[in-house]
């Protein structure tokens, strides 16, 4: 899941990114409405956090945009107001969802996830293939009924991968999905990930390379490469 934190606030949008990321979310974060912009416009984000109050462009233009761009990307708005008003007023902009400081970090993170399962195709709340289940809420991995530990990036790697329905998922897309921008784009750590992934979830052998193409995992109904 890609997320970016627009908060002027800089210790509190940092605050906020090191808790998503330990949810294993990839974050980025921007300190005003024009890096933020920026940032949204170049890169296709699950969830934007956005504070209303920010200098350079609005929270209020910037879900604007948000919004007219057609983009998937939800957004959940956090203000100092939590007046039934102020919520109507930012709900009727585009937000998606509406969070009053202070908040408590669980409610965040819940309304993060729930709004990254309306940014994209809808996908069950528990994926499966075969013996593998992978429950995002829960953080968890099993194959055959067996726990499999993964770091954050598998994991990630992984619940694209499952998400895709069998679709081919290139090294860009999930270095762009499971990465923040900090990411080099020409090191080997999608191919090192994965390369790691497929030991830990053992035989039989369950990501495909398409070569020239990127990853799946095939499902009934696709073939295997």
């Amino acid at each position: 899941m890609r997320v970016l934190v627009v908060e002027d606030e800089e210790a509190l949008a940092e605050a906020i990114a090191r808790g998503l990321r330990r949810e294993g979310m990839a974050v980025d974060v921007a300190l005003d409405g024009d890096a933020g912009h920026e940032k949204s416009t170049i890169t296709r984000y699950d969830v934007i956090v956005l504070d209303r109050d920010l200098p350079g462009m609005s929270g209020d233009e910037l879900c604007q945009e948000i919004v007219s761009s057609g983009a998937l990307t939800r957004v959940l708005m956090l203000t100092a107001s939590g007046t039934v008003e102020d919520r109507v007023e930012g709900l009727s902009l585009g937000a998606d969802d509406y969070l009053a400081k202070p908040f408590a970090f669980p409610e965040l993170v819940a309304r993060v996830r729930a709004l990254a399962r309306r940014a994209t195709p809808a996908t069950p709340p528990v994926l499966t293939v075969g013996d593998l289940e992978l429950d995002p809420a829960k953080r968890t991995v099993s194959r055959a009924g067996r726990a499999v530990e993964l770091t954050r990036k598998e994991f990630g790697v992984l619940e694209v991968l499952l998400a895709a329905g069998g679709s081919v998922v290139s090294s860009e897309e999930l270095l762009e999905r499971v990465w923040d921008e900090n990411a080099d784009p020409f090191t080997t750590t999608v191919r090192v990930t994965v390369m790691t992934l497929r030991k830990k979830l053992g035989e039989p052998g369950l990501i495909d390379t398409v070569v020239g193409s990127g990853y799946r995992v095939p499902v009934a109904g696709t073939e295997a490469g």
